[in-house]
Order: C-alpha cells, then structure tokens, then sequence
C-alpha cells in the first residue's frame, strides 16, 4: 500500500481557486463532474465499527471507474491506500455483494482536478456543506508548496474523510459519526437528520 499524501482547505470559493490556479500555471485536467460512489463493509460491519480507520469504496469518477481500499493506522494524517481500475461501476458492486459485503451508503459528489507540477489540486462539493479543495502531491513539503502559493495558512490544513469537512461544518456532527451513516447522500436531497441533530 503507498500512502496518499493530501490536505484539505475548507470553506472556499472555487472560483477564486482557479483564478488563482491559472495565476501560479496550473493546468485543469479534469473539468467539474458528477461522481458517484458507493461504501461497502463486511455483514458484521466491521469497517464501519473501526473508528473509521478502514474503507472499501467503488467509485465512478466520470472518466474511469475505481475500487479503493483505504487504511489509517491513526499514527499519520495521510493513509495509506490500495486503488485499481475496473471496468464496470454496477458489475463491480454486484461482484463484491456475491461475495458476501454489503453497500451501506451511496454520495454524490462533484470533482475538477488540477495540475501543477506533481502536486494535484481539486476542487470538491458535497450536498449540505460548503466548497472546498484538496491538494495531493509526492511530499509533504510539495503539498505546503502549493498551498503557501494558492494563499493558505499551513495551520488551516485539515486532515482526514469528508468526515473531516461535515465535522467541521456541523457542530454536533463528531469524529464519531460518518457520512457513511446516511444511506443516500445525494444532491437536492433535504438536509438528513444525522445533520440536523442538536441544531
């Protein structure tokens, strides 16, 4: 497994962001599109009840279909993950269900993807919360290269799921809940209770 060197910088305006991308020579590889995933765990729940530290999803990127396994040993903010490419989003979901896992939540998200040198940057949206990006790249100190360039304090970096982003926008959503927990996570879907606790 290669461990996935990423930050996230919250509350932005995606069009400041590439303003600013096109300014320090950044490339759009991937236009904004619709993805689709879908998580799946064992019978007993095993991933889900790990303190989020293991995920399995099958994700349609638009352009390509992925299966990924991600692992956080909990002693790094990056995880370490495994990802192939595979030929079919619904074969694949059917294959890993014949086998005995199970599908516990389905998301939509939107993704553009940048390139600047090594270092990927992209452009997310999730129903209920606000915009935000992502910056990838070989290193650490590529990824805060990036960021010192697109303007952000290296302090404001976050770590971590979209988990990291609804926590962050959700005062009674805690690093013990997942987004994972609401079954369908899809644009223009009213506000799910696991969100509106306490508020």
């Amino acid at each position: 497994m290669q461990q996935e060197i990423e930050c996230k910088f919250l509350d932005v305006n995606h069009d400041e962001i590439r303003q600013k991308l096109t300014e320090i020579g950044a490339v759009c590889e991937k236009k904004m599109r619709l993805m689709r995933r879908v998580m799946l765990d064992h019978d007993d729940n095993r991933f889900q009840k790990n303190k989020k530290q293991e995920r399995l999803r099958v994700r349609d990127e638009g352009y390509k279909i992925t299966v990924t396994y991600k692992l956080n040993d909990g002693k790094s903010n990056y995880p370490f993950e495994v990802e192939t490419d595979v030929g079919s989003f619904d074969e694949t979901i059917k294959l890993f269900e014949a086998i005995g896992l199970q599908t516990y939540s389905y998301q939509e998200s939107k993704r553009e993807e940048w390139l600047i040198g090594d270092v990927e940057v992209v452009l997310d949206s999730w129903p209920w919360i606000n915009d935000y990006i992502e910056i990838e790249g070989p290193t650490e100190n590529s990824i805060k290269e990036v960021a010192k360039k697109l303007g952000f304090d290296w302090n404001d970096a976050k770590y971590g799921s979209v988990d990291t982003v609804y926590e962050h926008q959700y005062v009674n959503f805690t690093s013990d809940d997942s987004i994972g927990d609401v079954k369908e996570v899809r644009f223009g879907d009213p506000l799910p209770s696991l969100l509106k606790k306490g508020r």
